[in-house]
């Protein structure tokens, strides 16, 4: 029966090539009684680093866990795009399997409109509205009129199809009669993260899809990343309150670590045991800073190296968790157990909710999942517990969030607090700003002052709004008076 175009992910994948029978080390397979064939692994050359011998070449065998494959609705692995995938992937200095997982999906999306259309995507017409690029194009605009998808995505899946067909026609796989778009050039100018002016050069495509700049600095979320929104003083009550009337303790510490430090989901994850459990004593900050990023085991966003800020009492309730028999039972079910690279957070079946790049990277022979483990249990459960349990007992129907929310409520919290002491003149707006900044890791000033604005923001529309409906109703009283309505 025939279906449509998907990503199957394989849990393991090793490259091959055929060889000749009398190749040693071999390995033969049978099609048929009629038709075998002997294999090797392919390999490649890279530098490794050893203590001992310093850095030398080695033969690496290419083969990886939670491989993507592309195929089209017959079911066959679309040959030119799973190439693609492949050597983009082997030729990686740093594979995040996401990324190219996430490039996988946008390579189905395609062939499944190439599949419903049945478009000849090899073949550009002269009329450049035949060609399949800017036929595509037009097919993503009509899902973003439809609000079947955001702007976010239809711009990912139309760039992941040109970098597709820039690396075609580059291996000489692809030589269209008729350009498959048109190219102009670009220069902007953009403030670095030092404040210095810096022109950029870019190249656009007249098929690429543009989004325009809709920011609104009076809306109830902050541009860190991407939109967030603070919770209020009394959302984060009733947060809390459904946190532990849910009695799970793992996503109580997981919420608590996200409001009190600011840390990202993929950071809190991935954070270990040797992280935990090294003895600690309180200080005059009352708080234990842990080292995240690149070469620490725990992973930030880009890799970039930041410190965790943990207040000492939740430090101490972390260091009771990670011994108490509750996660001793689910270290037991993993095959790390109680080594010191273990997760701090596992669950019940003794897996990671966030695996590390590192462990996606590291080969695994026996590795039997075929999906990234980066978070779904968390955001399960706020959309099945949480967000449901709020809106029953506090009573606020239109209650939401996400996790990235508590990122944003942390920030608010620490801005809030350092404009108590601008207020009493105890510092300066300047070290207000940066105490933030530093904090949220920010690398753009920029940023932190979005979050310094927020609150007279929100008042300041306020106050607009609840003036402008007072003079109006004025005036709608006046007329009723006047004609008696």
């Amino acid at each position: 029966m025939l279906g449509i175009a998907r990503k199957i992910t394989l849990s393991t994948f090793t490259q091959t090539k055929v060889v000749k029978l009398s190749h040693v080390e071999s390995t033969q397979d049978n099609l048929s009684e009629q038709t075998k064939y002997q294999f090797t692994p392919v390999t490649r050359k890279v530098f490794q680093y050893d203590q001992t011998l310093g850095t030398r070449e080695i033969e690496e065998t290419i083969q990886f866990n939670l491989y993507p494959v592309v195929v089209d609705y017959r079911g066959i692995p679309w040959a030119e795009a799973n190439v693609y995938l492949l050597d983009k992937i082997r030729n990686s200095l740093d594979v995040v399997m996401a990324t190219y997982l996430n490039i996988a999906n946008d390579l189905v999306a395609y062939r499944h409109f190439l599949d419903e259309t049945n478009i000849n995507w090899i073949v550009f017409d002269k009329n450049k509205l035949y060609r399949p690029t800017y036929r595509y194009r037009a097919y993503l605009r009509g899902l973003l009129e439809a609000e079947e998808i955001r702007f976010s995505t239809a711009r990912r899946r139309m760039g992941t199809i040109i970098a597709f067909y820039c690396w075609l026609q580059s291996e000489g796989v692809l030589k269209p009669e008729f350009p498959m778009w048109k190219e102009s050039d670009h220069y902007i100018d953009k403030n670095n993260q030092y404040g210095d002016l810096i022109t950029k050069h870019i190249k656009s495509t007249d098929i690429s899809i543009k989004v325009a700049n809709s920011k609104n600095p009076y809306a109830d979320t902050i541009e860190d990343g991407w939109k967030l929104r603070p919770l209020r003083r009394d959302e984060q009550a009733s947060l809390l309150n459904a946190l532990f009337a849910s009695k799970n303790t793992e996503m109580i510490l997981i919420h608590l670590l996200g409001i009190a430090t600011g840390a990202r989901l993929q950071t809190i994850l991935t954070m270990k045991l040797h992280h935990i459990l090294t003895e600690m004593t309180e200080s005059e900050l009352k708080e234990i800073i842990i080292p995240a990023g690149q070469s620490t085991g725990i992973d930030t966003k880009n890799d970039k190296k930041i410190v965790i800020h943990i207040p000492f009492w939740l430090y101490q309730k972390l260091q009771i968790y990670a011994m108490s028999e509750r996660a001793q039972k689910r270290r037991a079910k993993s095959s790390l157990g109680n080594s010191d690279d273990q997760y701090l957070f596992l669950t019940n079946r003794g897996r990671p909710y966030y695996e590390s790049k590192s462990d996606i990277q590291n080969f695994d022979q026996d590795f039997k999942l075929h999906h990234v483990k980066n978070g779904q249990g968390i955001r399960v459960f706020i959309n099945e517990w949480m967000i449901p349990h709020i809106r029953v007992e506090s009573n606020k129907p239109e209650f939401r969030y996400q996790f990235h929310d508590l990122r944003a409520t942390y920030g608010m919290n620490l801005t809030d607090e350092q404009l108590e002491y601008v207020a009493r003149g105890e510092i300066s707006l300047h070290q207000a700003r940066e105490f933030v900044r530093v904090r949220m890791c920010h690398e753009s000033s920029a940023t932190t002052d979005l979050y310094l604005q927020y609150r007279q923001n929100l008042e300041h529309i306020r106050q607009v709004a609840s003036a402008y409906n007072d003079h109006l109703c004025e005036i709608v009283k006046k007329f009723e008076l006047r004609h008696r309505l």
